[in-house]
């Protein structure tokens, strides 16, 4: 099955990242069968989510369900394996020198395949995507040999890049397409009416080169759900949302709210009005927001945002009402980017790295800029 306009994620239900109530393992494997019954066909996983936890219960929920009659995206990228987890930068990429070579990329990204896809309970998955690469990720042309090589054995039917864990990566992932965009099928990248920079400078690439994308985020830390900054709403004690500036729910919020005739023109609640946004830039075909059960008397229930989404109706905004929703939301220049950048000298980080010139000689071509 090809991926769908909607998607449901593992990484829901604060189980295995810090947002909301944490779901108990028997309601987060009701929420994945909750979003099959109400007609999401695209679920996508990551093996490093819970050390394999998050591939194991999805595979629950949706065993005995007819593998022809779902879509199925798995990403790999971090070593839980062998490496070590390194406290809030979580675990090393694969391709960490302390833990191998490049002549050990294709080995690795073989096993860790075929162990999320025993977890998962399949033989293949419709989509691998490399999950949050460092520099090597978008530039090594042999760890793009061994992602071919999975596609080849049958591990799986198409390629992806998944650049993260936060917002950036715009030029490095240019420049992967550029490289490898004859085997890259699919990014899932950062975008919601509330941040349209930086993926939207990338999206012309993506079509260019015939990715298509599937967009995360899209409810903007919960915002779209429409449950935020209500009375009796707090963030729990680690949520990891209250490590955004002050401010920035009830800022976002007086924002969607300038947006909410373009929803209204449609029937639309907030997080299909979001969706549709996205959906109506090309190049963008899937969907896939963060369901959070968020704390407090007054809280939606996480299944019925679930049901919502899944409703999705089949509309698209002009260019006209996509431009106006983008200037309201304009948010250039509002954070620092993560990946290659002008700010570093050297690579402390793996997720930040020096800026090279070939890059800024392609931001040229692309007419981006140089500030970076």
């Amino acid at each position: 099955m090809e991926l769908t306009t909607t998607a449901y994620g593992t990484w829901s239900g604060g189980r295995f990242m810090h947002f909301g109530e944490t779901l108990t393992e028997e309601r987060f494997i009701g929420c994945i069968e909750t979003a099959y019954e109400a007609g999401i066909r695209t679920f996508v996983t990551s093996d490093v989510y819970g050390n394999g936890k998050a591939d194991e219960l999805l595979g629950h929920a949706l065993k005995g369900v007819d593998r022809s009659n779902y879509c199925l995206v798995g990403m790999i990228g971090h070593d839980f394996y062998e490496g070590q987890r390194q406290g809030s930068r979580g675990y090393p990429r694969f391709t960490d020198a302390e833990l191998r070579g490049p002549e050990g990329y294709g080995a690795f990204i073989r096993t860790a395949t075929g162990r999320s896809l025993e977890r998962c309970g399949t033989d293949h998955f419709d989509l691998l995507m490399l999950h949050n690469p460092d520099e090597v990720g978008y530039t090594n042309e042999t760890l793009w040999q061994g992602m071919r090589d999975a596609r080849d054995e049958g591990m799986t039917r198409m390629l992806g890049i998944a650049p993260g864990p936060a917002n950036g990566f715009t030029l490095d992932l240019i420049g992967c397409l550029e490289r490898f965009g004859e085997c890259i099928d699919w990014a899932m990248l950062i975008l919601n009416p509330l941040e349209p920079w930086p993926v939207g400078l990338s999206l012309p690439a993506c079509e260019k080169h015939g990715v298509k994308v599937l967009t995360r985020v899209v409810d903007y830390g919960g915002v779209f759900h429409g449950d935020l900054g209500g009375a009796g709403h707090v963030f729990k004690p680690g949520d990891h949302r209250t490590y955004r500036p002050e401010g920035w729910v009830q800022h976002g919020m007086e924002k969607a709210a300038r947006m909410q005739p373009v929803a209204e023109k449609y029937g639309l609640t907030l997080l299909q009005f979001a969706s549709i946004w996205n959906l109506s830039h090309p190049a963008v075909e899937s969907v896939v927001p963060t369901f959070i059960q968020e704390a407090g008397e007054g809280a939606r229930l996480i299944e019925d945002k679930i049901r919502e989404f899944a409703a999705l109706p089949e509309v698209r905004f002009t260019e006209e009402e996509v431009e106006f929703v983008r200037q309201i939301g304009d948010n250039t220049g509002c954070m620092s980017l993560k990946g290659a950048s002008k700010r570093h000298e050297t690579s402390e980080r793996p997720d930040e790295w020096p800026m090279r010139g070939d890059l800024l000689e392609l931001a040229d071509r692309y007419g981006l800029g140089k500030e970076w």
